[in-house]
């Protein structure tokens, strides 16, 4: 199983509370190279606070041979030309190794943040990467520019914007998703699936992947590969003390996505509806503090990875092996102490 990290290293989670820690982009270059003399597979940006594009020009720099992907990048409020040519120019200057990961988020941010008119989200997502490979193949192969689909119609691409073909394939595309439409989607017209962090190993198996099969028999792709990247919950750290804090903001996470109706099946497959609509009812009413008691050690540990520094790699290993191919986890470096343990649970993970 390959193993990636978020830029960044040196800090955690940016969704949980402790440390509180604000990144500064200016050590991107020197976390990318950091993240490659480890040993890591591939180093993935998020969409959430700086733009993942940039994170990955200055990773791309910065190293030789990791692999380099956003985990996601949002699809919607960019063109797909925009899209296209900014992923375009990423893997000629990372000379072949980035991925594009894609993710659609949901209607509240699509209308109220991005100011978008709301479609529905699975076909949206797929005449979306089908413009972008149309004018893909238009650079790299020299076909006419001509995608109809009920999205785009996209037919214009004089000489001046046109960067011609490149010596190394068209970025994969990945796809994140949840529910079963997206994951049908992710395999008519992905390269991989990324399962949000609320997936079990159960939901990966039991719901996306059936789903994912389904879509490619639906485009002829059956027996295709679709990887499966995904980076889980984790709680963990050194001492007893720290770990028992990190437990806690976990558990406020889990609590959150419970109460969110866009990951209810992740929920309803373990019997959590009943759960899963009371603590939508406290968010409602911005009950917070409420929330994070009613997830009990037997949820947490079913929707979360929670252990010491000893056994967390081990842990991962027995909970993805053979659903994930990239599982994502890193831990704060700040010294070398603390480059020699990541490099070790690396290596655990390569190796299970």
């Amino acid at each position: 199983m390959q193993i990636y990290t978020e830029l960044i290293l040196g800090k955690t989670d940016p969704g949980l509370k402790e440390p509180e820690k604000k990144y500064d982009i200016g050590r991107a270059t020197s976390d990318a190279a950091l993240a490659e003399k480890l040993g890591f597979d591939g180093i993935v940006a998020t969409d959430t606070k700086d733009d993942p594009f940039m994170l990955m020009t200055l990773a791309a720099e910065a190293t030789e041979t990791i692999a380099l992907a956003t985990s996601v990048a949002i699809a919607f409020p960019r063109a797909p030309s925009v899209t296209a040519q900014t992923a375009w120019s990423l893997q000629k200057l990372s000379r072949g190794r980035f991925t594009l990961g894609l993710g659609s988020q949901v209607k509240a941010h699509i209308v109220r943040r991005f100011g978008l008119d709301f479609s529905p989200m699975g076909t949206w997502m797929r005449d979306y990467v089908g413009a972008v490979r149309a004018i893909w193949d238009c650079w790299q192969n020299g076909a006419d520019l001509n995608y109809v689909s009920d999205r785009y119609k996209l037919n214009l691409m004089v000489p001046l914007f046109n960067p011609g073909p490149m010596d190394f394939d068209a970025p994969p595309i990945h796809i994140a998703a949840v529910n079963p439409i997206m994951c049908r989607i992710a395999g008519e017209v992905g390269d991989g699936l990324r399962p949000h962090p609320m997936c079990t190993p159960r939901y990966i198996k039991e719901v996306m992947l059936p789903a994912a099969e389904e879509g490619q028999a639906r485009t002829g792709r059956s027996g295709t590969k679709i990887e499966t990247a995904m980076k889980p919950l984790v709680a963990t750290a050194a001492t007893e003390e720290v770990l028992e804090r990190r437990i806690a903001d976990v558990r406020a996470r889990v609590a959150f996505y419970a109460s969110t109706p866009a990951y209810r099946r992740c929920f309803d497959i373990w019997g959590l509806g009943d759960l899963a609509d009371h603590l939508s009812t406290l968010s409602r009413n911005q009950k917070w503090d409420e929330m994070p008691g009613l997830v009990d050690d037997e949820m947490l540990n079913t929707f979360a990875v929670v252990g010491s520094y000893e056994d967390v790699a081990a842990k991962l290993v027995e909970r993805f092996s053979g659903v994930l191919d990239q599982v994502g986890f890193s831990i704060e470096v700040d010294n070398e102490e603390d480059a020699a343990t990541l490099t070790s649970m690396v290596r655990e993970v390569q190796a299970g």
